[in-house]
C-alpha cells in the first residue's frame, strides 16, 4: 500500500525503515503491525527531523468517522437492545432507558453540569430511521421500497395534502416490519403493543364517551373511520399477498397509524444538496417523553446525516432526572389527546371558553403571579417569587392567556371593580364544572378503583380529570388575585 508524505519545509537527511517487523503478526486478528519510518538528519541541520508512519487503513465504509474530540464527555452507554450490528449504529452518552412514573423514558445516568453550549446525549444515523417527505414527489430516506412494489401505489393514492401523512408513514412502518434483516423488525419489540397504546384510534365507543368532550369524541370517530376506510380500500380480498400480510386485520393498521401519529418527528432535513420537510420515525429518540419545560431538543447534523438529541445550553440535570422534549408548542390538551393519547393539568396553552362580559386587569394579574414575557412567551419569573411559593405552574400561565382581560396604561385598576369581575369569572367557572357528569374527586376514585382498565379508558378519564383540575386552578388563581389586588 502506498503512502505519501507532505513536507512543509526542506530537510537534509534520509528516511529509513526502523524496527520493521516483517513477520505475520496481527493486531486483534485484523491488520498487520504497522512499519515505522523516521528521518535521520545531520545534527548541524537547523531543521527538526520529521517522523512519519505507513498506515494501513480499513475499508472506510465500515469504519466510523473519527473526530479530533470525543463526541461527549458524559461517557457512552451500551444497552443491550441497540447492539444490533448495523453499518452505523446508534450511540448514547450519559443516559439510561428505564421505566419511570409516566412510562418508559430516558433518564440521566450521572449529574450533568450546565455548559454554555448544547451537549449531545444521542446520535441516530439516517439508516436506522423511517422517513418520508411531506410533499410530492414522495421521497424515502433510506429508500427501502423497491421499484414496482404495490406499497408505493398505496402510498401514492393518499391525499397529497398534510391530512394523510400518518397513513403514509403507517404504510412505510408496516412495510419495514416485513423486510428481512430490517432494523425495525428488531426495534418493534420496544414499541408499545395494541393493549399498551393510549392512542384514541384504538379506543372503543364507550371509551370515547368517557372523555366527556363531544367535540373530541366526534373528531376521533372521524379519524377511526378515515383509517378503516383506507384499509378496506387497499387491503381487500384481491390485494397481493405481499400487501395482505402487512395488515391482515384492521386493528393492525389502526395500531400502525397510532404509532405513526404518536412517535413521528416533523423536521427539516438536509441530505446532500437536497433539503426536505419530512415526517420521521426515529428509534430511541421516540422514547423521550414530553414536557412543557423540556431540557433537550432535536438537531439535524447534515454533514453525516445524523439526528442529535441535545441538552439545552445552560441546563443542569441531576442523576435520575428524566430527559424530555417538547412535542408541541401552543397546543391545547385536546390536540395532545387526539395525536398522542395524553393530557396535562398544567398545559400553559390550554383554554377556557368564557362567554361573559367580565374583564380583569392584565398587568395586575401578571404582576401578582410574577409572570413575565410577551403573551406568546409567558413564563413564571421565579427570581421574583417568594421562596417556597409553588402555586404558579403552567395552569396559572394558561389562565393569564385565557382569562378575559383589559389593559390601559394610563388608567389604574379599581380594586372594587376588579373583585367584582373576578367573582363573575369564578361563577362562570363553577357553572362549567357543574355541567360535567362527574366531579374531579369521583374521577380520581374511578381511576384508583380500576387498576386493570384499558390504557385508552384510563387516558380518557385522565383527560376529563385534567380539564376539571385546570378550571379549579383558575378559580384559585382568581381568589388569590382578589386578595392581593392593591387598594
Amino acid at each position: 500500500m502506498a503512502s505519501s508524505f507532505l513536507l512543509k519545509q526542506t530537510i537534509h537527511g534520509f528516511i529509513t525503515y526502523r524496527q520493521l517487523n516483517t513477520s505475520s503478526s496481527f493486531c486483534n486478528g485484523c491488520a498487520p503491525r504497522r512499519p515505522i519510518l523516521s528521518s535521520i538528519s545531520n545534527t548541524n541541520n537547523k531543521f527538526k527531523p520529521y517522523k512519519a508512519s505507513l498506515q494501513t487503513t480499513s475499508f472506510p465504509l465500515f469504519q466510523p468517522p473519527v473526530g479530533d474530540d470525543s463526541p461527549s464527555e458524559m461517557g457512552e452507554v451500551d444497552p443491550d437492545f441497540y447492539k444490533i450490528g448495523y453499518l452505523r449504529s446508534f450511540r448514547a452518552y450519559g443516559i439510561e432507558f428505564k421505566e419511570g412514573p409516566d412510562g418508559f423514558g430516558v433518564f440521566a445516568s450521572k449529574d450533568v453540569e450546565p455548559l454554555r453550549r448544547a451537549r449531545m446525549i444521542m446520535e441516530i444515523p439516517l439508516e436506522l430511521m423511517l422517513t418520508i417527505s411531506k410533499k410530492l414527489p414522495w421521497m424515502f430516506f433510506p429508500d427501502i421500497i423497491p421499484v414496482g412494489h404495490p406499497i408505493f401505489d398505496i402510498i401514492n393514492s393518499t391525499d397529497p395534502e398534510q391530512t394523510d401523512w400518518d397513513l403514509r408513514l403507517a404504510c412505510l412502518l408496516l412495510f419495514a416490519f416485513d423486510q428481512e434483516d430490517n432494523f425495525w423488525q428488531l426495534y418493534a419489540d420496544f414499541l408499545p403493543g395494541a393493549d399498551e397504546s393510549t392512542s384514541l384510534l384504538l379506543a372503543t365507543e364507550e371509551d370515547l364517551l368517557e372523555l366527556q368532550d363531544q367535540n373530541l369524541a366526534s373528531t376521533m370517530q372521524g379519524q377511526q373511520h378515515r383509517a378503516l376506510e383506507f384499509w378496506e380500500k387497499n387491503w381487500h380480498s384481491d390485494a397481493p399477498l405481499k400487501i395482505k400480510r402487512l395488515a391482515c386485520e384492521p386493528e393492525r393498521f389502526l395500531w400502525a397509524v397510532g404509532i405513526a401519529q404518536s412517535r413521528c418527528i416533523n423536521l427539516q432535513i438536509r441530505v446532500g444538496a437536497l433539503v426536505q420537510d419530512a415526517n420521521m420515525l426515529v428509534p430511541y429518540a421516540d422514547m423521550l417523553n414530553h414536557s412543557f419545560q423540556p431540557n433537550c431538543f432535536f438537531h439535524w447534523r447534515f454533514k453525516d446525516r445524523m439526528l442529535e438529541v441535545m441538552i439545552n445550553a445552560g441546563q443542569g440535570i441531576k442523576k435520575g432526572e428524566e430527559m424530555t422534549v417538547n412535542y408541541f408548542n401552543g397546543q391545547k390538551n385536546d390536540v395532545f389527546m387526539q395525536r398522542y393519547g395524553f393530557s396535562s393539568p398544567v398545559n400553559p396553552w390550554d383554554v377556557i371558553p368564557f362567554s361573559g362580559n367580565a374583564r380583569i386587569h392584565l398587568d395586575s394579574f401578571l404582576s401578582i403571579f410574577k409572570i413575565a414575557g410577551l403573551p406568546e412567551e409567558y413564563y413564571h419569573n421565579r427570581q421574583l417569587a417568594k421562596d417556597g411559593d409553588s402555586f404558579v405552574d403552567g395552569a396559572v400561565v394558561a389562565a393569564a392567556r385565557t382569562l378575559p382581560t383589559w389593559s390601559d396604561r394610563d388608567m389604574p385598576p379599581l380594586p372594587s371593580i376588579e373583585r367584582k369581575a373576578a367573582n363573575e369569572l369564578q361563577e362562570e367557572c363553577q357553572q362549567m364544572l357543574a355541567e360535567f357528569p362527574t366531579t374531579s374527586k369521583q374521577d380520581q376514585q374511578i381511576l384508583d378503583s380500576m387498576p386493570d382498565a384499558s390504557r385508552t379508558l384510563e387516558a380518557a378519564i385522565k383527560y376529563r380529570l385534567h380539564r376539571k383540575l385546570f378550571i379549579k386552578k383558575v378559580i384559585e388563581a382568581l381568589e388569590i388575585y382578589q386578595e392581593r389586588i392593591l387598594f
